[in-house]
């Protein structure tokens, strides 16, 4: 990955898992818990792809495992994270933009309930039933809910400030290139000589005016 894009998926990750613990798993809601890490690394998946999306993916749910209050086995949101990103990756255009808004919202609704399924598979290898006490269907139900809900104020930001970064190398060549063709132009001399001709034919030509005028004054006198 370039170094523009681990710079802007740490910080967007670690903003987002920031908001995640001291925001939204404090708000009580029934059922799941709006997925805030889920959709950033969503969001940054669609803009880099299956692989840069796995990576991501990956970081961001080993990130979640380590923070507390994770009661869960390091790795497994991890795993989780990693095929998610990978998978939405795979849904990235080829233009890079998207063409409607129901494309990703469609993948949000999967991704929240994939991961809702994955996570609770995962937990049942290891001998985590939580999910069965709790509900699988009212789980499912609301983490699609609440995920589609914020996705609009989180999935295009991120994706546009992905984008942004990812055209920071051209926009420095481009203006470098100008800057390059400004530079030559002024060191060619063109544009200093055209002016320099254009300020001594304007003397020359006032000098001529006022010499007119001294003669005609002479001739009167």
């Amino acid at each position: 990955m370039r170094v523009n894009r681990i710079l802007l998926s740490s910080s967007l990750v670690v903003v987002a898992l920031v908001i995640q613990v001291s925001v939204l798993a404090r708000l009580h809601l029934p059922g799941a818990v709006p997925d805030l890490l889920l959709l950033t690394v969503l969001g940054l998946a669609l803009v880099y792809g299956h692989v840069g999306g796995s990576l991501v993916g990956f970081a961001a749910g080993l990130l979640a495992d380590l923070a507390p209050p994770a009661d869960h086995a390091v790795g497994r949101y991890a795993l989780v994270l990693c095929v998610v990103g990978y998978l939405a990756g795979l849904v990235k255009p080829e233009s890079g933009q998207m063409r409607s808004a129901t494309g990703p919202m469609a993948v949000v609704v999967a991704a929240a309930i994939g991961t809702t399924l994955l996570y609770a598979g995962v937990g049942a290898l290891v001998g985590d039933t939580a999910a069965r006490n709790v509900g699988l269907g009212g789980l499912l139900f609301s983490a699609a809910l609440y995920d589609l809900l914020l996705a609009p104020f989180v999935v295009p930001g991120v994706m546009a400030l992905a984008r942004r970064a990812e055209n920071d190398p051209l926009a420095e060549n481009s203006s470098a290139k100008s800057g390059d063709v400004a530079s030559g132009w002024s060191s060619s001399g063109t544009g200093l000589r055209i002016g320099a001709q254009r300020g001594l034919r304007a003397k020359a030509a006032r000098a001529r005016v006022a010499r007119a005028g001294r003669i005609k004054g002479v001739k009167r006198l």
